[in-house]
């Protein structure tokens, strides 16, 4: 769906998938839960003459989909530390976007030499801090154990409707483009990664990142709510926010060009 040119393909030695992609300031991106590193095909074509992207498929997502657990949140951070360090990106700038905002956070604070600037999207310091927050992930575990990754995007992927919110959403192409990266992955590696939204809590030493950091959010986003870019704009010692008007969890494809010129500006 979207062409990209000057394109680096390797594996790590702990079989982790990676691209480097574009020239200028090191940058690395780190993807969502269930779907891989092609998530930011869209932005990556408004960011290549600018920085120079590391952009990896966790373990057991996409291309590293065939890797063997843990899949938790410190799992995932320690193999985005040796592609780091194995690509030559050491003390680089770090976007992480929904549930790979939690693994840019684990990494800050387990090796912060590693991180120059630091930018949080759509993402949580501790995503079940309500009870309802705790049963909606503890209800994704139990349905990964009884349907598919393509089933579960068939069902909750759908293109936007008009909405009284006034919310911006998926077209029907990026509806249909998502469900397919939704459906490359397999059932009991996205189980054990979306325990990772339970286990994980940066709230306790959210106080010790001490990067410039960068919270983005969307004005409308259900699946990570208000509260979340709240605390994690009072909890990092200088933090910025940036909301993103009219934008859901999806804004990476909604609201592409206007996330582009944030990390540009703070990048």
């Amino acid at each position: 769906m979207f062409a990209s040119t000057r394109l680096e393909e390797h594996r790590a030695s702990n079989g982790i998938f990676y691209r480097i992609e574009g020239e200028g300031e090191p940058l690395l991106l780190l993807h969502g839960l269930m779907v891989s590193g092609a998530m930011y095909g869209p932005l990556v074509e408004l960011l290549r003459r600018r920085f120079r992207m590391l952009i990896p498929d966790l373990r057991g997502h996409g291309r590293s989909g065939s890797l063997e657990g843990p899949y938790d949140v410190a799992a995932l951070a320690a193999d985005v530390d040796t592609v780091l360090a194995e690509a030559g990106f050491d003390g680089c700038a770090v976007m992480g976007y929904s549930h790979g905002g939690a693994v840019a956070q684990q990494l800050t604070h387990t090796r912060p030499s590693a991180v120059r600037k630091l930018i949080l999207t759509c993402t949580y310091a501790c995503n079940a801090s309500t009870l309802r927050e705790y049963l909606e992930a503890s209800v994704l575990v139990a349905l990964l154990r009884l349907i598919s990754p393509a089933t579960i995007a068939r069902t909750f992927v759908r293109p936007s409707k008009p909405k009284p919110t006034g919310m911006i959403g998926l077209t029907q192409e990026q509806a249909e483009w998502l469900r397919l990266l939704l459906a490359g992955n397999r059932a009991p590696a996205m189980r054990g990664a979306a325990k990772g939204l339970i286990t994980f809590d940066g709230r306790p030493w959210l106080k010790e990142i001490q990067v410039p950091t960068l919270i983005i959010g969307g004005t409308h986003d259900i699946a990570v709510p208000r509260h979340h870019f709240d605390a994690l704009l009072g909890g990092i010692p200088g933090a910025k926010g940036h909301l993103v008007q009219r934008a859901g969890h999806g804004l990476a494809w909604t609201h592409t060009q206007e996330l582009a010129n944030i990390i540009i500006k703070h990048g």
